[in-house]
């Protein structure tokens, strides 16, 4: 796959930066985690496509705000990029009382690499087929349901705020160290439901621990075509995890430009989005202005979400 990477667009190998010097990516969380996996397959092949070595660098801490960070204060010459999470520049300015940059005016914006699809679960207790009777039920019995979440923040937490916030719904947010603890309390009965990640869900759901309701994305996922989207019957639902890459403000258009095609040959080849589809993930791409677009949109949207439910960062 990368070798047809780099003989597809043969302009994009010419360095523009000088071959000695390495961009690095940066990913504002620890290794191991779904932004960091997607990092690294696109590391390499993004690298060949431009001519140029691709690092993956771990910058943890502070809830993506350390790393993001280090990008916002580096030198706008492409060389220093951030894969963006929801976190930096969408949730954080909303969850959290200051930021060390300004979440706006210190990114550029490169392309956008994917979003992971949520699926909406109940344990096979509940009483409730689809989202209408589920949503019937939280009306019923307020306060009476809880969800798990991976954390504070996390995606998972604020896709059941969503929930709520649409639904006009009361239920209970349990949080825990992770996906992983979160569905296995799930699994066990501790909980009455989850919108977390689809990757570990969905197997639990396939052999009938769980049972699935929905997906988080605004319509239909074509990973898993026969789910409803949550928004089918909660219209303007939609809160999947979506990621990004951007550059510190001031990087010539030029430079963005080149990055954007680089990154686009990447998440347009059949053989990347094949490995990407068997992650639970959907690859996006696209315009660099179309990026800057989205990102503003999200961030209105879950400002909503956030002052709603009056999350503050712990």
């Amino acid at each position: 796959m990368q070798r047809r990477l780099l003989l597809a667009s043969p302009a994009l190998a010419a360095p523009s930066w000088g071959q000695s010097r390495s961009i690095r990516l940066i990913v504002p969380f620890a290794a191991g985690g779904s932004a960091d996996q997607t990092a690294r397959m696109m590391a390499e092949p993004v690298g060949l496509a431009l001519g140029q070595t691709m690092v993956v660098e771990n910058r943890p801490g502070g809830g993506a705000t350390l790393g993001a960070q280090m990008v916002a204060r580096a030198a706008p010459d492409g060389l220093t990029l951030l894969y963006g999470t929801p976190g930096p520049q969408i949730i954080n300015p909303h969850l959290m009382r200051s930021l060390p940059y300004d979440p706006v005016a210190d990114f550029a914006p490169v392309v956008s690499v994917k979003r992971a699809p949520n699926l909406l679960c109940v344990h096979p207790a509940v009483p409730a087929a689809n989202v209408a009777e589920l949503i019937a039920l939280a009306r019923a019995r307020p306060g009476a349901l809880a969800f798990a979440s991976s954390g504070v923040g996390a995606s998972s937490h604020l896709a059941g705020e969503m929930l709520k916030y649409l639904a006009g719904v009361d239920m209970l947010h349990v949080p825990y160290r992770g996906s992983g603890p979160g569905t296995t309390e799930l699994i066990a009965g501790s909980v009455q439901m989850s919108i977390d990640t689809l990757s570990i869900t969905l197997p639990h759901a396939r052999e009938g621990r769980l049972r699935a309701l929905g997906v988080s994305t605004p319509t239909r996922s074509p990973l898993v075509p026969a789910i409803p989207a949550i928004a089918e019957t909660l219209p303007g639902f939609d809160a999947s995890p979506f990621n990004y890459i951007a550059a510190p403000a001031g990087t010539p258009a030029a430079t963005i430009a080149r990055l954007n095609a680089g990154f686009n040959q990447v998440l347009g080849d059949p053989a990347f989005r094949a490995r990407m589809a068997a992650l639970g993930e959907e690859p996006i791409g696209g315009t660099a202005e179309e990026l800057a677009v989205t990102i503003a949109a999200e961030s209105t949207r879950w400002r909503d979400v956030i002052r709603a439910a009056n999350i503050r960062a712990e």
